[in-house]
């Protein structure tokens, strides 16, 4: 008995030297180079989805920060200097041009051009891509953010400044309402534009190009006067925060919806007993 478990330990000792079969080897190679691969994927994305969520961040809290700073500033302090010098400078680049082409732009934060804007996104995801979150964030994003911009102008209750260019704007005026807009709508579009464009330079393009034009409607508010710039860097950080916020709070409803209420709408219906009940009459 003994000398059989030396001869099969033998045995096994000697098979385990013998080389592998070449297609053995190649099998192996290629699991070590799809796992090798996985795992470097799996940390670029890692490495990829904290600097995004680290600039969020970091972005999220400025804007906080900002714009609590901007309200004791003007509020509570009552110091407007900024705004005055921020006018002083603008004054000598006012000219019929300049106001024409500021006009064009304002026009793309105000509701004449915002409201169709969302029922055209609305309708296009809901319709044509049939992307149903997409279709729910847009109207939430859009009604949520005119109704806190609504109610921050009811509260602090500032007046507009004086002089505006061509018509004058009578509600409140801060925070500014074209830039806090301007921030949820333009800035749902980037998101947008980072979760689905694939080619990077042209996402980056895209990306770039809304925050450059977020900026040009807030300048234009300064350059008509319908807005102190201390009204239009608040929208710029309340809407921000509030994009934020709005996203991560669809997103949470979303995942919940995929885990607790699409299993149950999708469930098939259980089959029915057959009636085993026979007519013996």
């Amino acid at each position: 008995m003994i000398m059989l478990c030396r001869y099969s330990t033998k045995n096994c000792t000697i098979n385990q030297h013998q080389p592998l079969p070449s297609h053995a080897v190649c099998s192996y190679k290629n699991m070590l180079a799809s796992v090798s691969k996985r795992v470097k994927k799996f940390w670029a994305g890692l490495a990829l989805l904290s600097a995004e969520m680290l600039a969020i961040t970091a972005v999220f809290f400025v804007s906080l920060v900002a714009f609590a700073f901007i309200i004791r500033r003007i509020f509570v302090v009552k110091n407007e200097e900024f705004d005055n010098r921020v006018f002083d400078w603008v004054r000598p680049y006012i000219n019929d041009t300049n106001t024409a082409i500021m006009n064009f732009i304002t026009f793309f934060g105000k509701h004449e051009f915002l409201i169709p804007a969302n029922l055209g996104l609305i309708a296009y995801y809901l319709f044509i891509k049939k992307h149903k979150w997409y279709s729910i964030r847009i109207p939430a994003v859009a009604i949520s953010s005119l109704l806190l911009m609504s109610g921050l102008k009811n509260f602090f209750a500032r007046q507009r400044p004086a002089d505006q260019l061509l018509e004058e704007a009578t509600n409140y005026s801060f925070p500014s309402g074209h830039a806090l807009m301007a921030v949820t709508f333009y800035g749902l579009l980037a998101y947008i534009a980072w979760h689905t464009i694939k080619n990077k330079t042209l996402r980056w393009t895209v990306i770039i190009a809304l925050i450059l034009w977020i900026h040009l409607v807030g300048i234009s508010r300064i350059y008509l006067r319908r807005h102190y710039s201390s009204d239009v860097l608040a929208g710029f950080a309340m809407g921000f925060l509030w994009l934020v916020i709005s996203l991560k709070v669809i997103r949470r409803m979303e995942k919940y919806s995929q885990r607790k209420i699409n299993p149950v709408v999708q469930q098939e219906p259980l089959p029915q007993k057959a009636n085993t009940n026979k007519d013996h009459s």
